[in-house]
């Protein structure tokens, strides 16, 4: 779609000069920006050459005062020889240029046998995306589900930009929410003591690095292995890591040998079978709940609510947030988590926003923080330095070339990673298998509720009438599903708008619904229906860490008998 974009020039050039460092020039030799550091021992790292098109020469860019002289109308294109200071030629190329010729190698009529989209339908999309202005996208799990999803998203932001609706009405914006503060304690940790979080040395920009979270299979090989160190306790939080990740045989290893175990949960699942103490939760009904924004638009986000509890905990149930206050008292570590005072914490969150829970508990229907959503807010005027603010990024524009990425050894443009090029369908697998939610369910919940259970009583395999009819199977046929991983079994669902070499199931079939006389199914049994027994954690994407549950090779047979 970039190269659509950038070919037929549909894309934004003045918004592709202005805001992206696109014109920031690459040293061919590297693949590094060059900087003025290469020109001359006394320069420095932080400023960074474009090529004015009108001085037809080389001009600084610093990202925190801008270019040196007024101006300058950097190029976007062009090969250009630069001597360094140690009088060694090299050619540059700006980051656009370089964009240029790598989506120059995809272009839709190229990519149409390896992705399964027609060219036409590429070509008449981007036209769309770029001509019926404004457009957005909405991306979820579905691509980020992928052995190659963060470039594939670097990819998709990319074309985005490039079509210079950013942070604009109608666009992809940047939404007002309620003011808050953060309250997950990251602060807290040193910047040593966050480099051991599992999975970090081998994924520094994913998850562990970025957001603080631990992917499950580092867990479980950490536990198993000690490596990078022993896990030897875990405390989950309504959850059921044993179907809701990848290759659940590793995971009950895992939990297995843990040395203790608890599980906060108002149900009983597949997981908790291996906890050392399984603690009742209390239901979102028997609990108050603090929501300062809520996602959906312009209008929601502003809006904060206190949502009451309709009765009192039942039985021994207590909240999440009562029992991780307890724990962190009897831890001594109370004087972080607000000297036990829930109400004090929720009042820390939203102290920004001039809204108190106490506010909250009185005006039963929310409240609305005064915050006003403003567009291009990049553009606007730092009164520190008098120029615009720009984006938070190293150099202060939305990177085509990823400094994070390339300081991090990660190829700075988005990349096929070579390894994960060739599509992993082969003559024993032919099959794409990817896996979706069912609408009257959340993930793995709620398939004992029979109102719900109704309109969905049993897991299935969607699969094209085409495939199916080749290999001898009927609409509602029992079929076994595998993978190299292994094998599960379920019902045939033809579906003629899938693509013919797809299939797709739902993960999350676990519970049983007695009301309705309808099976559970068992977490580690062939004979059941969890999908992620079959999905390995092998082919990881390398930057993120994402197991692609969206594309697993995989086969399909017909039940013969029982």
């Amino acid at each position: 779609m970039i190269h659509v974009l950038l070919e037929e020039k549909l894309f934004d050039e003045n918004f592709a000069r202005d805001w992206t460092n696109g014109p920031l020039l690459v040293r061919l030799d590297n693949q590094q920006l060059l900087t003025e550091r290469d020109l001359s021992a006394a320069g420095d790292t932080e400023t960074f050459l474009v090529w004015d098109e009108r001085s037809q020469g080389l001009v600084s860019y610093r990202p925190d005062l801008g270019y040196v002289t007024d101006g300058v109308m950097p190029a976007l294109m062009g090969n250009h020889k630069v001597t360094l200071a140690d009088g060694k030629t090299v050619e540059c190329r700006p980051a656009f240029h370089m964009l240029r010729a790598l989506a120059a190698n995809y272009s839709p009529e190229q990519s149409e046998a390896e992705t399964w989209v027609r060219a036409p339908d590429v070509r008449r999309a981007v036209r769309l995306f770029a001509g019926e202005r404004p457009s957005c996208y909405y991306t979820w799990s579905g691509i980020e589900q992928q052995s190659d999803a963060t470039q594939t998203n670097r990819a998709i932001s990319i074309f985005y930009t490039l079509t210079g609706q950013f942070d604009q009405r109608g666009g992809n914006l940047h939404v007002a929410n309620t003011p808050t503060q953060p309250i997950t304690g990251h602060e807290l940790l040193s910047a040593e003591q966050r480099a051991r979080r599992i999975g970090y040395k081998d994924r520094p920009l994913g998850p562990p690095g970025i957001a603080g979270r631990v992917q499950a299979y580092d867990v479980y090989r950490a536990i198993e292995t000690s490596d990078p160190y022993p896990v030897k306790a875990l405390v989950t939080f309504g959850s059921d890591p044993l179907i809701g990740n990848g290759d659940s045989r590793a995971g009950k290893r895992a939990l297995e040998a843990l040395e203790f175990f608890v599980h906060v949960d108002p149900f009983a699942n597949g997981s908790t079978e291996f906890a050392d103490l399984l603690l009742p939760a209390a239901t979102c009904w028997e609990r108050e709940g603090l929501m300062p924004s809520f996602p959906g638009g312009e209008n929601n986000t502003t809006w904060a609510q206190l949502r009451p509890a309709v009765i009192p905990p039942l039985h021994e149930s207590r909240s999440d947030l009562e029992i991780v206050f307890d724990l962190a008292r009897r831890l001594g570590l109370n004087q972080h988590f607000f000297d036990g005072d829930i109400d004090a914490g929720y009042d820390y969150h939203l102290a920004p926003s001039g809204i108190t829970v106490e506010n909250l508990r009185v005006s039963r229907m929310g409240m609305r923080s005064e915050t006003k959503t403003r567009y291009r807010k990049y553009a606007d005027i730092d009164p520190r330095t008098g120029r615009p603010r720009g984006f938070a990024t190293p150099t202060r524009k939305i990177e085509i070339y990823s400094t994070a990425f390339a300081m991090a050894g990660y190829p700075p443009m988005p990349e096929r990673d070579g390894a994960l090029a060739r599509r992993p369908t082969s003559e024993e697998y032919p099959l794409l298998l990817t896996t979706f939610r069912l609408m009257q369910f959340c993930d793995q919940q709620h398939r004992n509720i029979p109102r719900l259970r109704r309109q969905a009583r049993e897991p299935l395999l969607e699969i094209h009438p085409e495939t199916a009819g080749a290999l001898s199977i009927q609409n509602n046929e029992r079929v076994v599903l595998e993978t190299a991983t292994g094998a599960i079994r379920l019902k045939a669902k033809l579906n003629s708008s899938l693509h013919s070499k797809v299939v797709a199931t739902q993960y999350g079939w676990w519970q049983a619904c007695p009301e309705l006389g309808l099976p559970g199914y068992d977490h580690f049994s062939p004979e059941g229906a969890n999908v992620n027994l079959i999905i390995s954690n092998d082919a990881i994407d390398p930057i993120s860490g994402a197991v692609p549950h969206r594309s697993q090779p995989c086969r399909v047979r017909k039940v013969i008998g029982n």
